[in-house]
């Protein structure tokens, strides 16, 4: 039997003519990943134009820094880290990340208070609320899965720092959502 021969994958000839610097295959690029990670960027950044903005600047880097992907791990994870960085690089010009809001008594959360998709969007727009420090920390965490020194170092902060920013975020959302389910048992 012979050897088996290596045949590149579309997404290896992409990557081979983007790092070329064929606009078309940029173009094509761009269109695969563009809406997943609009949804990563508008995570952090509060408003759809500012997420659209950041996106654009980060592809701008994906663009400029695609030899520097080794291929090892996916495509996609590799651009999502810029996304995430690009995100927090517009943060940080945003002055005071981690505003202090005053804790207020707060209920248990369980994972049964978001059961359909309709409760997962509520809450997303419930994350989008909170302070930028609060919400930045939250989905490095809960969504992106990055550990507490990880974010410290992405960040500036300290590990303890980012555990407080998360515990305070999950406070404030219990409160919110416990604000929320006690006005709909009024209604009731």
């Amino acid at each position: 039997m012979g050897k088996l021969l290596h045949l590149p994958t579309n997404e290896e000839k992409l990557i081979k003519q983007c790092r070329r610097g064929n606009a078309k295959a940029q173009r094509e690029l761009y269109h695969k990943y563009a809406a997943g990670m609009l949804s990563v960027c508008r995570r952090y950044v509060r408003s759809l134009e500012d997420a659209e903005e950041v996106l654009s600047n980060a592809f701008i880097k994906v663009f400029n820094k695609i030899d520097q992907y080794q291929g090892s791990g996916s495509l996609g994870g590799w651009i999502k880290r810029i996304m995430v960085n690009e995100s927090l690089n517009y943060i940080r010009y945003q002055k005071n990340l981690f505003v202090e809001v005053e804790e207020e008594n707060h209920r248990s959360f369980s994972h049964q208070d978001v059961n359909n998709k309709q409760d997962a969007e509520h809450l997303m727009r419930l994350i989008d609320a909170l302070p930028l420090g609060y919400k930045t920390v939250f989905n490095l965490y809960a969504i992106e899965g990055y550990t507490h020194r990880e974010i410290g170092e992405m960040l500036g902060i300290s590990e303890n720092t980012s555990k407080s920013q998360l515990s305070k975020a999950r406070k404030a959302l219990q409160n919110k959502l416990g604000e929320q389910n006690e006005l709909l048992y009024k209604e009731s």
